[in-house]
């Protein structure tokens, strides 16, 4: 079941875990057009400084945003922005585990603020945060996902 604005409190947080495969890194390259040789080509990539092929940062952002727009807070969550840093590389064929962590609520906005991590073997490989809306919230139609507005 979804939480809700109203059931959200903070610290409340979600965890699971996910083994990425070259299948997975070839499918978000074809996908993308993305085809670098450092996430795709184990000969070239043993070259590099990571020493084998890499999964994407990007693909560990969308399986982020799988987790807040699916998972938690639950399934028809929108999120309304990310933001990140990778800090290590994720070697292909790894086993990562993702955390979402509440760590505000905007009661205007009825928004909840996330951390976001990736970790690798316990340490982190991807931290940042967003901000996501709870599922179950009522229709605006003036400004349907009840997003800040930017002047152009």
């Amino acid at each position: 079941m979804a939480n809700t604005y109203d059931t959200i409190e903070v610290g409340d947080s979600y965890t699971t875990t996910r083994v990425i495969s070259a299948e997975d890194v070839q499918t978000f390259a074809d996908i993308t057009g993305d085809d670098n040789p450092i996430h795709l080509d184990p000969e070239y990539a043993e070259k590099s400084r990571f020493g084998k092929p890499i999964v994407h940062g990007v693909l560990l952002l969308g399986l982020l945003s799988k987790v807040m727009g699916r998972d938690f807070p639950g399934h028809g969550s929108v999120a309304v922005g990310i933001s990140c840093r990778f800090l290590r590389p994720v070697p292909v064929g790894s086993e990562v585990t993702l955390e979402v962590k509440v760590a505000d609520k905007n009661d205007e906005r009825r928004h909840i603020k996330v951390r976001v991590y990736v970790y690798l073997d316990g340490k982190m490989a991807l931290g940042g945060e967003g901000t996501v809306i709870p599922p179950g919230e009522a229709k605006s139609t003036e400004n349907p996902q009840n997003v800040e507005e930017v002047e152009s």
